[in-house]
């Protein structure tokens, strides 16, 4: 089968690459209908997760159809159309029982693409199928389905059940990227009085507006000043979401975040930020990292599925499965072609 594989930083390679087999009781292999790209993805090819091989299948979210399962796998069957969640889960040690899956010590958590081969690809093994394979309803296409195995799960959970958004709160997302767009969606379940997204690309600014900010800012907009203008009593936002993994996105959220406020980072961050104690240790604030769980998933899927989730708008560019150097090559110069998440389908 042909796969997209990483060969060092700034080195991949669409090709061909052995089936995927069964291996384990607990595996299924999937066909693989459709794929995205993620930020994570263009982090791993700049050489910003070293525990990734080269030569490994890359990609951590996928729609696709079973074609085989192991003998220990009881909730899925060949034929059923299911999403492959970014999160594996053995469903058996500690950080599973408190459903915290990608925190999985029994062999899953974040392993597609990143420590196993992943779903860039013709055909995929997942392991742990019964508790990362989630069967599809037919009222919920491909490509909104795609947005649930990665963007919208950790939007919510890293971004917004992290950092607490409540009714009636001013919420800042700084980055308005696939994750800081679905952070925005997200927020709005919960009935924040304003939400203020900070981006220097207008076209991903007027997304947000589009999806349902309420204030949108450009870098050279983006004081702190006028930032904490929009929050409560002009003292500040009460969450500030950091969804782009760059020091100086991260450090306007601490500095923009009210005293009492939550600072959620969802980005992945290669390079070092600094945290200044000596202005935050008086304020109470909280702040909070996290891998994204998938716990959230079920529920996110029947809201998509009964039209109370917003997915449409989020995929920009679409291409054939075939295709995947071209989607890399736009989606790593996104500005340049204005493009949010991409999408590609087998044909």
């Amino acid at each position: 089968m042909k796969a997209l594989t990483y060969h060092g930083p700034g080195r991949r390679t669409w090709g061909e690459v052995p089936d995927p087999a069964v291996r384990d009781p607990e595996d299924a292999v999937v066909r693989v209908d459709a794929v995205t790209i993620c930020g994570t993805d263009l982090h791993i090819l700049k050489g910003d997760v070293p525990d990734v091989a080269e030569g490994r299948v890359l990609g951590h979210e996928a729609v696709g159809t079973v074609v085989r399962t192991g003998p220990g796998v009881r909730t899925v069957r060949p034929g059923d159309r299911v999403l492959v969640s970014c999160i594996s889960a053995c469903g058996r040690c500690p950080s599973c029982r408190e459903a915290a899956y990608g925190q999985c010590t029994g062999g899953g958590g974040w392993i597609l693409g990143h420590l196993v081969d992943g779903t860039q690809a013709e055909y995929v093994r997942t392991p742990f199928a019964d508790n990362s394979l989630h069967r599809l309803p037919p009222e919920v296409s491909d490509e909104a389905a795609l947005m649930l195995a990665d963007i919208l799960p950790t939007a919510y959970e890293v971004g917004v059940r992290n950092g607490r958004v409540e009714p009636g709160d001013a919420v800042a997302v700084v980055g308005a990227g696939p994750i800081g767009l679905a952070a925005v969606i997200t927020a709005r379940l919960y009935s924040p009085g304003r939400i203020v997204v900070v981006d220097p690309d207008e076209g991903r600014l007027d997304a947000a507006k589009r999806l349902g900010a309420d204030e949108v800012l450009t870098l050279q907009q983006a004081t702190d000043e006028a930032v904490r203008a929009l929050g409560r009593d002009d003292r500040g936002v009460d969450t500030a979401i950091e969804a782009v993994g760059v020091p100086e996105s991260f450090e306007l959220c601490t500095r923009v975040v009210r005293p009492r406020g939550r600072v959620a980072n969802v980005g992945v961050h290669g390079r070092a930020a600094t945290l200044h104690l000596e202005d935050l240790w008086i304020k109470d604030v909280t702040i909070t990292t996290g891998l994204v769980d998938t716990s959230s998933t079920p529920r996110l899927l029947a809201m998509l599925a009964a039209g109370r989730l917003e997915a449409a708008g989020l995929v920009t560019h679409r291409f054939g499965l075939d295709e995947m150097p071209e989607a890399y090559d736009v989606f790593g110069a996104a500005a340049d072609h204005g493009a949010l998440k991409v999408a590609l389908f087998r044909t």
